[in-house]
């Protein structure tokens, strides 16, 4: 069984939608960001860096149990546990990687600022703002570019796609109109409608939801 210590972020649906595509039993672990409980000591035991997603897989390497944080490397784990939705060979596999660390190390900070600066910061905060602003367009027109002529980012669905795609389900707080992206728009859609995606996101809201109480 897999434990998600998870909430319904950007980074949270990654997990959710992978669990659920792969069809791997798991229980969801509501962990209340708004209500700080990631700074639980109980969440502390977990991981060292007091962000979510965390999972716990109680059958592991060698059938031991195993804890992991950081959402692309659960992504890379639960790949390499099912043999689904990666790719085998080498040299696509280092393609891989290389989307998979540019949403980690890019796209998902930059858009994170930006729903940051659009939604929460002050409204003086106009440097700011703009400079996300134009940092996050760059990145979907890499984005756009990078899905001409290919139905997902490494030809097939994989993990790079579940990776980015709830970072773009976010476009309206980014103010992006995805109409101007029009590889990005396609895509999108075309997860958006898979039913293990509808019913991981509804899985993890409700969660979320009864957790708030």
């Amino acid at each position: 069984m897999i434990t998600q210590y998870n909430w319904n972020t950007s980074n949270g649906y990654k997990i959710a939608i992978a669990l659920e595509e792969m069809g791997l039993e798991n229980h969801i672990h509501p962990i209340n960001i708004g209500a700080d409980e990631q700074f639980s000591d109980m969440f502390a035991q977990l991981t060292p860096n007091a962000k979510i997603p965390v999972i716990t897989d109680e059958d592991g390497p060698d059938g031991a149990p195993v804890t992991m944080f950081e959402s692309v490397a659960i992504l890379i784990y639960l790949a390499e546990k099912t043999g689904k939705f990666w790719v085998s060979d080498a040299r696509a596999r280092l393609e891989g990687v290389q989307w998979l660390l540019w949403q980690a190390s890019g796209l998902g900070p930059n858009f994170g600022q930006l729903h940051h600066f659009n939604n929460v910061a002050p409204d003086d905060q106009t440097y700011s703002r703009e400079r996300f602003t134009t940092e996050v367009r760059r990145l979907y027109g890499v984005l756009n570019a990078r899905l001409e002529g290919r139905d997902f980012m490494l030809g097939d669905y994989t993990i790079a796609d579940m990776n980015i795609w709830p970072w773009v389900s976010r476009h309206a707080w980014q103010k992006v109109d995805l109409a101007e992206f029009p590889n990005v728009e396609r895509w999108f859609n075309a997860i958006g409608a898979r039913s293990a995606v509808i019913k991981a996101r509804a899985d993890l809201d409700a969660a979320c939801a009864a957790a708030k109480g």
